[in-house]
């Protein structure tokens, strides 16, 4: 989407504060939010998926019967494209946004079942519970620091599978998802080893990789996952951090230049994943390999 998010902007206006925000790739958005004594109007040309992540109990929505609350912690409200809706917000709370096009659920259908729906309708939902969007959001979207590069292979993998489920459960197009057996060509999985190996350092996405294997995304993602028994965005960090150790270890380059060449845009941020992935931080390892 080149235009900004309506949902976005509109409540850049309010007394929203924005926490983080990304654009993957593919032009879905996500953003993290918090908000307190505010009253908002929504109506978009696109969709948003609000998932809410601490409190929220006090925020309402106006009904033809008046103001109806039901909001907390992982509950979820889709509002689909040209839906009003208004809240009152009336306590703290903060959320994430999804947003996302007809286009892009459209792009999915037909990745996914090889066939295009004539309509792409979402229903409408507010303060629903869904173990599946939950695990999702906390799983991937609050687990990692949207700023780094190195995350956004994650951050799209999960954006991916939350439109997935979206069409399938909320929308007319309810189709079963179809199974997928069996891994990649041994061609096809050396040249996606060879091309990660490549750009270890760039921000590589599901898009980009599924696209290098002539694959929708979701049947890359399941058939390289068959090949190496890890999800893309696991294979991907398992690289950056066998790349960073032998960096550590063998060369002369500073903490900052491998942190660089392994798709971290931060020195910090890659010395606290590598602490958590090899058990020391890259200074404690180099010093005891002097």
């Amino acid at each position: 989407m080149t235009q900004p998010y309506h949902a976005f902007e509109n409540l850049r206006q309010h007394n929203a504060v924005l926490e983080d925000n990304v654009q993957l790739g593919s032009g879905i958005q996500l953003s993290s939010w918090s908000n307190s004594l505010d009253r908002v109007t929504q109506c978009s040309n696109h969709h948003t998926l609000s998932m809410y992540v601490n409190e929220g109990y006090e925020t309402y929505q106006k009904t033809s019967s008046g103001w109806k609350n039901g909001g907390g912690p992982d509950r979820f409200c889709l509002m689909p494209e040209d839906s009003e809706t208004t809240w009152d917000i009336r306590n703290h709370f903060s959320f994430v946004h999804l947003y996302c096009t007809d286009e892009h659920l459209r792009n999915i259908a037909e990745q996914i079942w090889d066939r295009s729906p004539a309509a792409i309708s979402l229903d409408e939902k507010i303060f629903s519970e869904d173990p599946r969007i939950t695990q999702l959001y906390r799983h991937f979207l609050l687990s990692s620091d949207w700023q780094q590069q190195a995350n956004h292979l994650m951050l799209s993998t999960a954006s991916t599978l939350l439109l997935t489920h979206m069409v399938q459960n909320y929308s007319n197009v309810q189709w079963r998802l179809p199974d997928v057996r069996g891994g990649l060509a041994p061609a096809v999985l050396r040249n996606i080893q060879a091309y990660i190996e490549q750009h270890l350092s760039e921000p590589l996405t599901l898009s980009e990789l599924a696209k290098e294997a002539g694959l929708s995304e979701f049947h890359f993602a399941r058939m390289f996952k068959q090949s190496t028994q890890l999800a893309p965005h696991q294979y991907v960090m398992h690289r950056r951090m066998s790349r960073a150790q032998t960096l550590v270890k063998n060369s002369s380059l500073s903490l900052t230049d491998i942190a660089m060449a392994c798709g971290f845009s931060s020195a910090s941020h890659f010395s606290n994943r590598f602490k958590t992935t090899i058990g020391v931080t890259p200074s404690q390892l180099r010093s005891t390999n002097k």
